[in-house]
C-alpha cells in the first residue's frame, strides 16, 4: 500500500520529502494482538507525522472496520501517557488490498519480468473490484499467466515479491478513485495534508 499512499500525497500537492515505513511488528518478541496496543507500539518504534492503519474489509463491512480502527485509535490516545499520538488514517480496501492492484495490465507484466508477454490477461473492471470474492487468489493467477512459464520455473515463482513489485510498477492509481473505500482514504489523507499544511 505504500506506493498508493505516496501517489496520493503527491496528488495532493505534498512536495516535501516523504519518508515511509511499514511498522512490521512481527519482529518484536511478543507483538500485541490488540489493535490499540499495536498502534501505540507502532508509533513508539516508528515515530511519524501520520499513521495509516490498514485493515482489509474481508467479510466485514467498510463501516465496521472503520469503527474498529477509530475505537482502537481513541483507546491508544487515552492510554498514551507520554505524548499525543499522530493522526490515524484508516486504509480499508474492500475486500483485500490485492484488489487495488488489479488495474494495470502493463504493470502486471513488468512486475513478473515479462513486459512483452503475449498471453491474454483478463483484468476485472474497476467497478467490480470490491465484489471479487478472492482478490489474492485472482492476483496470483494473473501473475502466473503473465509469467508465461510452466514446470519448475513456475514452481519457484515468488508471488509475494511480484505483488510488491506490481504496486511499484503502477504509475497511476487514478482508476481507484471510482471506489468508495479509496475515496474515503483519499478524503482522510487530503484532510491531514490541509490541516498540517504539508
Amino acid at each position: 500500500l505504500i506506493p498508493i499512499l505516496r501517489w496520493l500525497f503527491h496528488e495532493h500537492g505534498v512536495r516535501r520529502p516523504i519518508q515511509t515505513a511499514w511498522a512490521d511488528l512481527r519482529t518484536v518478541p511478543r507483538p500485541p494482538s490488540v489493535l490499540a496496543e499495536r498502534i501505540l507500539l507502532a508509533v513508539d518504534l516508528y515515530p511519524c507525522d501520520v499513521l495509516f492503519v490498514h485493515r482489509d474489509a474481508e467479510r466485514a463491512s467498510f463501516n465496521t472496520r472503520q469503527s474498529e480502527i477509530s475505537r482502537n485509535a481513541d483507546r491508544a490516545i487515552t492510554s498514551s501517557l507520554e505524548s499525543a499520538l499522530p493522526p490515524v488514517v484508516p486504509v480499508i480496501p474492500v475486500r483485500m488490498q490485492e484488489a487495488w492492484l488489479l488495474i494495470d495490465e502493463g504493470a502486471l507484466r513488468r512486475a513478473v519480468g515479462n513486459p512483452h508477454g503475449h498471453v491474454q490477461l483478463t483484468l476485472p473492471g474497476v467497478a467490480s473490484l470490491e465484489g471479487i470474492p478472492n482478490p489474492k487468489g485472482l492476483l496470483r493467477e494473473l501473475l502466473e499467466q503473465a509469467f508465461e512459464l510452466r514446470g519448475r520455473r513456475l514452481k519457484n515463482f515468488n508471488h509475494s515479491v511480484c505483488a510488491i513489485r506490481l504496486a511499484h510498477e503502477i504509475p497511476s492509481f487514478e482508476p481507484l478513485r471510482d471506489l468508495q473505500a479509496f475515496q474515503e482514504l483519499e478524503a482522510a489523507l487530503q484532510s491531514e495534508v490541509q490541516r498540517h499544511a504539508w
